[in-house]
């Protein structure tokens, strides 16, 4: 390859030849074992050639000769078997069809949730492992990369796809004679291009597809960031088989799924927004650019529910006492990247009552072939689109789900399923057309780390080579994801811009670009561009994409326009009645322990959760506060209930003050907010008090195991 790495480095490769083939769809069955904590199954990756999407989209770079500098040579494939458990073929009586509501003349093989009728059935599989050879023979064959870590590959081959029946529709011959190469790659060609409006019937035959028997295995090898296949023969993408499967499994130690319990105790299993993003659940291509769809089936114990992010809402099907799958889809092409599952032991939390008015507005809509009218012109490849529909563009509320550990399923009751409506409501009327179809919502562990959902982009990566390969520079430092600055000051650039351009036409412009640009892969520089160009010139007010880069990204601390903003900020009326709190608090910790009878006690008012925080700073600023202070603070406020914001202030001020009858809620913190908590066991370790790292290195005892990876090596480089 022609990417080189430093070991010793925190570099981040992404090998995909992506300049020379791109995935277009991938179909994943895969089994989920709690005991063995492994994923395991198949893959099926359908591929377009350089040749065929070049002329599709011209954002992706002209494709390069095929690697040859330095080729990677196999040896001839020396059988291993390797049994793989669990794995099924799925009938090809599969129908597809993930909305209640259908077309006049359409029948609906669906139930009312998405559910579809996908029963399986076992058989036995055997694999082979093939041993490299890294000798040189003198071979220069087109070498398919994919991205992958902490994975077993088993087995590679190509799939025959036309001994599915019925793809004689997808060849120019009437009858499939004499099948070969050319032919197969032809089918696929015409397959993973069929217009928007046949998309049930692609994912159909993508699903026959990916169960058609095997015509050939490849040769393959694997090193620590990819998977490489060859064919023996092939010499270009175009030559290269279209339709390929691949058997694998994953490591218990791989980085892109964490295996934990939730709070109540149970086991679970999710993706975590790791650096290396999904390369160790399934071979793919990383790099943004290589946008796909994908269906999945999973199965998994019957306890358990999974949870994807698919389009469809999944519901199980039973397969065996014990056993139930699921299945689920995307057909809007999106980077690998953004593929998630969690499976886990939840409750679906719904709503007590549900008004009428409620159920009309969250009633499905199908983006069926009578649905689909040129509402606006949109400038993504072609799918399904929303937008295009009618229906869709007018839905506030789209269909939702809320999940929830048992233990937690009160608290979401009370508060979380009342607040999902009407933020959905509000999303709608400031940004238009929700561009999914459907939403689920889960509460995830504590050791979600929830600073971490950074992904790569096409702007973050180094030299991109004539394969496409690239490294994301740092991309594997694990301290990389508590530098929050970068996305602070992305917040508050949008304030500013806000603020400056008044909230109307600021919002007016939102919507406009998310219409102009959904469905595509975007920079910072496409939004600002947008932005000044669609807005009057008398409110510009000297605002350049150069100035702002230069204001806001250039330059180091607070940028100038912030720290004017700040002392407007000062002056607002919430603030104010923050520095008055402040004052009467600063009084309190002044007055001696025995106070005159006269001497009256302070009211204090009642503060919003963004004014405690403030409150908090202001007060962290105090040289001293005395123990009786800081007990009353926490009595006043009830501050061991408040939000995590609210009580990692308030940690921090018994970390500084030392005030040991409050550890318990230190203890706490580190406990269930483990993310935010990374900071805390810095402040604990700084105070270079005995009694304080002693609590530090107690919890972080306690909780290791679970940690997030790199939040756990941040901590342990500080405590050791």
């Amino acid at each position: 390859m022609d990417i080189q790495l430093d070991p010793a480095g925190d570099d981040l490769p992404l090998m995909a030849n992506t300049s020379h083939i791109l995935v277009k769809h991938y179909v994943l069955d895969l089994d989920v074992d709690f005991e063995s904590q492994v994923i395991e199954g198949t893959i099926v990756l359908f591929l377009e050639d350089g040749n065929r999407f070049k002329k599709q989209n011209s954002s992706i770079e002209e494709a390069c000769q095929s690697e040859s500098n330095k080729a990677c040579n196999f040896g001839m494939p020396e059988p291993c078997h390797v049994p793989v458990t669990n794995a099924r073929t799925v009938s090809s009586e599969m129908e597809y069809n993930d909305f209640a509501i259908c077309s006049k003349g359409e029948k609906d093989t669906s139930d009312k949730d998405g559910n579809h009728d996908n029963q399986e059935h076992a058989s036995g599989i055997s694999s082979s492992k093939y041993c490299c050879d890294t000798g040189n023979h003198g071979s220069e064959g087109f070498l398919l990369v994919l991205d992958c870590c902490d994975l077993s590959v088993l087995k590679v081959e190509e799939v025959d796809v036309a001994a599915v029946p019925g793809m004689e529709k997808f060849t120019r011959s009437p009858e499939l004679t004499v099948v070969s190469e050319e032919l197969r790659n032809q089918i696929v060609r015409e397959l993973v291009t069929l217009p928007a409006n046949r998309w049930r019937e692609q994912l159909d035959y993508y699903a026959r597809c990916s169960q058609a028997p095997g015509c050939g295995e490849l040769l393959f090898d694997t090193d620590t960031w990819s998977l490489q296949i060859r064919k023996t023969g092939a010499q270009t993408a175009t030559d290269f088989p279209h339709a390929i499967r691949i058997w694998y499994k994953t490591k218990p130690e791989g980085r892109s799924v964490t295996w934990t319990s939730d709070q109540s105790g149970s086991p679970c299993v999710y993706t975590v927004g790791s650096p290396v993003n999904n390369r160790a659940l399934f071979p793919c291509q990383e790099p943004p650019v290589a946008m796909s769809t994908w269906q999945a089936t999973v199965r998994a114990a019957a306890s358990f529910v999974v949870l994807m992010s698919g389009e469809n809402s999944a519901k199980p099907t039973q397969l065996w006492e014990g056993c139930s799958s699921w299945y689920y889809y995307v057909t809007m092409p999106m980077p690998a990247s953004t593929f998630t599952i969690a499976v886990g032991c939840w409750t679906e939390v719904k709503m007590e009552t549900c008004s009428s008015a409620d159920l009309a507005t969250e009633r499905p809509f199908s983006p069926s072939e009578a649905d689909f009218r040129h509402v606006g012109v949109c400038s993504h490849m072609e799918y399904p689109c929303r937008f295009q529909n009618a229906s869709a563009t007018t839905q506030e509320i789209i269909p939702h789900r809320v999940f929830a550990p048992v233990c937690l399923t009160g608290a979401c009751q009370e508060t979380l399923v009342q607040l999902i409506p009407p933020c959905l409501s509000a999303a709608h009327s400031v940004l238009g057309t929700h561009p999914f179809s459907r939403l689920d919502v889960l509460i995830v562990p504590a050791n979600f780390p929830s600073l971490g959902m950074a992904r790569p982009s096409k702007d973050k990566t180094g030299h991109t080579s004539d394969s496409g390969a690239s490294v994301i520079k740092h991309g594997l430092n694990p301290e990389k994801i508590f530098m929050q600055v970068h996305y602070l000051k992305g917040y508050f650039l949008l304030r500013f811009l806000a603020e400056r351009l008044g909230d109307e036409t600021y919002f007016s412009f939102l919507r406009k670009f998310v219409h102009a640009f959904h469905g595509q892969l975007i920079l910072s520089q496409d939004f600002l561009q947008m932005l000044l160009e669609n807005i009057p010139e008398e409110k510009r007010l000297e605002l350049s994409v150069e100035n702002i880069y230069q204001d806001w990204l250039e330059s180091s601390g607070i940028p100038k326009p912030l720290q004017r903003e700040r002392h407007a900020g000062a002056e607002c009326g919430l603030a104010r009645q923050v520095r008055a709190e402040v004052t009467k608090w600063i009084r309190v910790n002044r007055r001696p322990r025995k106070r005159k009878r006269r001497e009256r006690e302070e009211v204090f008012e009642k503060l919003l959760p963004d004014q405690l925080v403030l409150l908090l700073e202001h007060l962290l600023e105090q040289k001293t506060l005395s123990p009786r202070t800081l007990q009353s603070l926490q009595r006043t406020y009830h501050l061991q209930d408040q939000d995590a914001e609210v009580r990692h202030r308030w940690c921090e001020l018994i970390v500084k003050h030392k005030f040991t009858k409050a550890y318990k809620s230190v203890e706490r913190f580190l406990q269930e907010d483990q993310a935010m908590g990374v900071y805390l066991y810095g402040e604990l370790m700084v105070s270079e008090d005995a009694r304080q790292q002693q609590l530090a290195r107690r919890c972080f005892e306690r909780t290791r195991e679970q940690m997030d990876r790199s939040s756990a090596q941040v901590v342990a480089d500080m405590l050791f």
